[in-house]
């Protein structure tokens, strides 16, 4: 049955977002499709999937694969302030800052919530514009983050998962690879993919109708207006500031196409590294996904990890006040103006039920 929104009053939707009873952990005979989105299931059961998950890693071994991360972010920031003035001005600052919130709002909203666990529904053209930001962060096509994903979290932290820094044994040398691994290495080493028709089949299916595989099939096309518009921008804004067109669209693409695309790919593979390291746990959702303050801000609400993994089909993953999950704000609002409707959010019972578990 085809989908429709909420009745509206005055632009303001009556009844959004809706809260329902989401997934807490995936259910060990659950498809791979029904296990992120699908199945409600106790949270008292998570302990009991699929084996133990794995664990080798001490507190200094996270600290040390941390600096991986750190380190990068802090070399940007000295690198815009030693180049200000010459390479950088406030100008191509807000061409990064707007670029990198559109698409990575787009793997956080359109490629995640919305595509991996159905967390709200939406129109159809908001489904295309979704997947066309989110292509712009060049992490791939929609199939295939959905079927990683979808993987990830039927295995999550044991075998078969497809990117978990836990699967090496113990020791500092032995974190490190684990956190090369999750970080970058599962998708550069090669290894078979997990089958997209099997974890992704909505997204296999070409009937001319579907606008989210026809950007897919063109997800080229998009990965390069990621690149173009703050190129084209920044050429503009030098024509009408000093004369200085070609030089500045250089700037634009380097700022707002280049070193965009470095951060949001180190942001979003720091969730599957970082965020299974590094972190607190609220709730026992039977592997070793944490919640990162870090990557919880600058992840869009993506480092609010345990609260994801413990209620995987919830579109807002930042669960206390305090919290800051940019993903949901865009989709709170979107159900305002009747652009998005049955918002999955955990039940207060639930979480009250999860709460409980994790302080026994």
């Amino acid at each position: 049955m085809k989908s429709t929104p909420p009745t509206s009053r005055g632009g303001l939707s009556v009844d959004s977002p809706v809260v329902v009873e989401v997934s807490a952990v995936p259910s060990p005979s659950a498809s791979p499709e029904q296990a992120v989105h699908g199945v409600a299931v106790d949270p008292h059961e998570a302990d009991e999937l699929h084996g133990d998950p794995h664990e080798h890693v001490t507190n200094t071994e996270r600290a040390i694969t941390l600096t991986f991360v750190v380190v990068p972010f802090v070399g940007v920031v000295l690198a815009i302030a030693l180049l200000w003035g010459v390479g950088v001005d406030w100008f191509h600052v807000a061409q990064l800052g707007v670029m990198y919130l559109l698409t990575a709002l787009g793997i956080s909203v359109g490629y995640h919530r919305l595509f991996s666990h159905k967390a709200f529904k939406t129109h159809a053209f908001m489904r295309v514009f979704f997947a066309i930001i989110g292509a712009m962060a060049a992490e791939g096509t929609v199939r295939r983050f959905v079927a990683n994903h979808r993987r990830h979290h039927g295995h999550s932290d044991r075998d078969g998962d497809p990117h978990s820094p836990h699967h090496h044994d113990g020791g500092v040398w032995n974190t490190v690879k684990g956190f090369v691994y999750a970080h970058v290495g599962w998708f550069l080493l090669k290894r078979p993919h997990p089958d997209e028709k099997k974890y992704a089949p909505e997204f296999c299916k070409d009937n001319g109708k579907n606008g989210v595989t026809f950007v897919d099939s063109t997800n080229w096309l998009w990965v390069t207006a990621g690149l173009a518009i703050p190129t084209v921008l920044g050429g503009v804004w030098g024509a009408l500031t000093d004369g200085t067109w070609i030089s500045s669209a250089f700037l634009g693409l380097l700022w707002g196409g280049i070193v965009r695309i470095f951060i949001v790919h180190h942001v979003t593979w720091s969730v599957n590294s970082v965020c299974h390291l590094w972190g607190t746990r609220p709730f026992k959702s039977g592997d070793h996904s944490r919640n990162n303050a870090i990557f919880g801000f600058l992840g869009v609400g993506e480092g609010w990890h345990n609260n994801h993994h413990a209620f995987p089909s919830s579109a807002r993953h930042g669960l206390r006040w305090w919290e800051f999950d940019a993903g949901y704000v865009l989709v709170k609002m979107l159900s305002w103006v009747g652009l998005a409707w049955d918002v999955r959010t955990p039940a207060k019972t639930q979480l009250q039920r999860a709460q409980a578990k994790a302080e026994g």
